[in-house]
């Protein structure tokens, strides 16, 4: 089935840490994926030990989301242009734009040349509250409104349900309309894209790595469940071509 799907995410490596199963899966079943990024990373971490200067940090991460969509499938990659901030003096988390109007129009811009059959992006928690992740939410909400009958399905990643598997990751607010179990080769597909993110390795690891008292590497930490939310139109259980199509694959199930 020849379905196009935007996926629309924060930062470098949100695509696979998050939803990166269910876009390698698309890509394998035929979906057509382009990539949207709000940003190119410029706050996050610069690796362990430093992989670049915080000025380089930018250019490398762009080139580390290239590899990881080499690696997941995918037809295009489309930076929206801002700059991701750094955390405060405090480590408070920011956005990275104030004009949540601003985000929309762009977003409706891209949407209108794309044309997708579905839009993919973060939960209404912004995953673990994350504020550049919950404006994501917020301007795609705003672009399915404004675009009205013109609108594609949309979609959130890391909805909850009872057996999540990282339920500090998951949308409280979004239950899961569809779980996905990634089958071996899948989960190596989502495997090779975080490891294109170097940068980002020891943050990947230092919580799981904590929490079982012992240094864990990246493959051990990939999550092999993932789930999605029907936002628009809302519909329990949803019927669509998306829904579809994973359905028909034998590895996603209704929650």
């Amino acid at each position: 089935m020849n379905i196009v799907v935007v996926v629309f995410f924060a930062h470098p490596d949100d695509e696979t840490m998050l939803c990166g199963g269910t876009l390698a899966l698309l890509s394998s079943l035929g979906a057509q994926i382009h990539y949207l990024c709000a940003t190119r990373g410029e706050g996050g971490e610069v690796g362990e030990p430093p992989l670049c200067t915080r000025e380089e940090l930018g250019q490398l991460r762009s080139a580390e989301l290239a590899c990881a969509i080499e690696q997941l499938g995918g037809n295009n990659l489309t930076f929206l242009g801002y700059t991701d901030p750094e955390p405060d003096a405090d480590g408070v988390l920011q956005p990275y734009a104030e004009n949540v109007d601003e985000v929309i129009n762009k977003l409706c811009a891209y949407l209108h040349r794309t044309k997708p059959q579905a839009l993919l992006t973060h939960g209404t928690n912004g995953e673990y509250g994350h504020p550049a992740h919950v404006l994501c939410h917020q301007a795609a909400v705003g672009a399915i409104r404004q675009l009205g009958s013109k609108a594609p399905l949309l979609y959130t990643f890391q909805a909850a349900f009872e057996e999540h598997p990282r339920p500090r990751l998951c949308n409280q607010d979004d239950p899961a309309d569809l779980i996905l179990d990634l089958p071996p080769e899948i989960v190596q597909r989502k495997t090779a894209a975080a490891l294109c993110h170097r940068t980002q390795h020891a943050l990947f690891v230092r919580n799981r790595s904590r929490e079982v008292g012992r240094q864990l590497t990246v493959p051990e930490v990939i999550v092999t469940t993932e789930s999605i939310h029907r936002v628009h139109p809302p519909a329990h259980p949803p019927q669509d071509e998306l829904a579809s199509l994973l359905l028909k694959s034998g590895c996603a199930r209704r929650a």
